[in-house]
C-alpha cells in the first residue's frame, strides 16, 4: 500500500470505453439482470469468479456468453453431471497409435470464461478438480502443468430447488468464489421484453459491440474489446487507492461476523455457526477497487464496500439449523452486522 502509483484520467477514460463496450453487448442480449452484470463486471475486472444460484431458464449462460463475446475471448460451457470426471473438464492424454505416444488433449476448462452449469450436480470429486483449477489457474496432466488463460473467468451456477443427486458444495470450497450473486425472476415487463426479443432472434445473432466513438461511421465487423484490454482493467483496479481507515472498516466488519454474541442481539448472534474468514476480507478489498472503476474513481469509498457486502458474504456466514428453521437468510445477518460497525 505504500507504493501507490496514481491512475491518470486517460485511464480511467479507456476503461469507461472498454466497460462501456461490454454493458452495451450485455444489455442487448440480457433483459434487467442489472446485479448481475456489475457483479459479472466487479470480478471480472478483479480477477475472481462468481457462484450464482438460480432457477432455471433465467439467462445464465446468456449473460456469460454475452460477456465473453464482447471481450473476443474464449467461452465454453460444462454441464455437470453426476458421472462428469474430472478428466472431462481438465483433459487427459490420449493414446496415438500411429505415434506410439500420448497426446495431451486439453479439457474444456482451458477458455478465458468457462460457464460450469449446475455445479452442485458434479461428484466431489470432480468439483475439487475444477476449484484447484480455480485457485491454482493451472492444470496438471500426466505430470506436466498447463497454464490457463488469462484472463480466467468462472461464471459456476447452481439450482436452489432441492433435487435429487446434487451434492452441495463444501463451505472451504464456496469461499474460493470471490461473489455470490442470486437471480430473481424478471418483473412482467422484463418478461415480456424477453419474449419480444426471442421472437425478434435477437439470440440468434453474434454480439457485435457499437462502432467507437472516433467519427469514423463504420462499425468494426469484430468486437473491439479484447483480452488485453480486459488484463489493462484488472491491473488498473490493482492500482486503485484503498484508504485505511476503509480497509480498518472492512476488517472490522469481517471481524463481527465472527464475534457476533458481542454486536448483535443475542438471537441473531445464535444463527451463526461460523463466521467469515480472511478471505472475505480480501474479497471486500478487490470488489471495492473493481466498484470504483465501474464508477470511474481511482479510490475506494465506503458505499463501495457497503452495497456489494451481500455478494461478499451470503457463502461466507455459515447459519445452523435454528436460521434455516426460523427462515432466517444470510442477508439478515449481513445487515445486523453492517449496521453493527461504523462507517468511516
Amino acid at each position: 500500500m505504500t507504493h501507490h502509483t496514481p491512475i491518470h484520467a486517460d485511464e480511467l477514460d479507456r476503461a469507461r470505453s472498454i466497460l462501456t463496450t461490454i454493458v452495451g453487448a450485455y444489455d442487448r442480449k440480457v433483459v434487467g439482470q442489472h446485479s448481475l452484470r456489475t457483479s459479472l463486471l466487479a470480478a471480472l475486472v478483479a480477477g475472481g469468479h462468481v457462484l450464482l444460484e438460480s432457477v432455471p431458464g433465467l439467462a445464465k449462460t446468456t449473460a456469460a456468453e454475452s460477456i465473453a463475446e464482447a471481450v473476443h475471448a474464449s467461452f465454453k460451457r460444462i454441464q455437470c453431471t453426476p458421472d462428469l470426471l474430472p478428466s472431462d473438464i481438465i483433459g487427459t492424454q490420449i493414446y496415438d497409435a500411429r505415434t506410439g505416444g500420448f497426446q495431451t488433449q486439453l479439457g474444456p476448462v482451458h477458455a478465458n470464461f468457462v460457464l460450469l452449469d449446475e455445479v452442485n450436480r458434479s461428484s466431489a470429486k470432480t468439483q475439487s478438480a475444477m476449484l484447484e483449477a480455480m485457485q491454482e489457474r493451472q492444470t496438471s496432466i500426466g505430470g506436466v502443468n498447463y497454464a490457463l488463460p488469462k484472463p480466467f473467468f468462472v461464471l459456476a451456477t447452481q439450482n436452489p430447488i432441492e433435487q435429487e443427486g446434487t451434492y452441495q458444495l463444501p463451505e472451504a470450497q464456496l469461499d474460493r468464489f470471490l461473489l455470490k450473486e442470486v437471480l430473481s425472476y424478471p418483473t412482467i415487463g422484463e418478461e415480456a421484453e424477453i419474449v419480444r426479443r426471442v421472437n425478434a432472434g435477437v439470440y440468434d445473432e453474434p454480439v457485435v459491440p457499437d462502432a467507437p466513438d472516433d467519427g469514423s461511421a463504420e462499425r468494426p465487423s469484430h468486437p473491439h474489446v479484447t483480452v488485453e484490454d480486459v488484463l489493462f482493467l484488472q491491473a488498473l483496479a490493482k492500482r486503485v487507492y484503498l484508504d485505511p481507515s476503509i480497509l480498518n472498516y472492512i476488517v472490522q466488519t469481517v471481524y463481527v461476523t465472527r464475534h457476533a454474541r458481542d454486536y448483535l442481539s443475542p438471537r441473531l448472534a445464535s444463527y451463526i455457526e461460523y463466521g467469515a474468514s480472511p478471505r472475505a476480507s480480501i474479497a471486500f478489498s478487490t470488489v471495492a477497487r473493481s466498484l470504483a472503476i465501474l464508477a470511474g474513481r481511482d479510490h475506494v469509498i465506503p458505499e463501495d464496500v457497503k452495497s456489494y457486502r451481500h455478494q461478499v458474504l451470503r457463502h461466507r456466514i455459515i447459519l445452523n439449523f435454528e436460521a434455516a428453521a426460523d427462515d432466517v437468510g444470510p442477508e439478515t445477518i449481513i445487515d445486523a452486522v453492517f449496521a453493527a460497525v461504523q462507517a468511516p
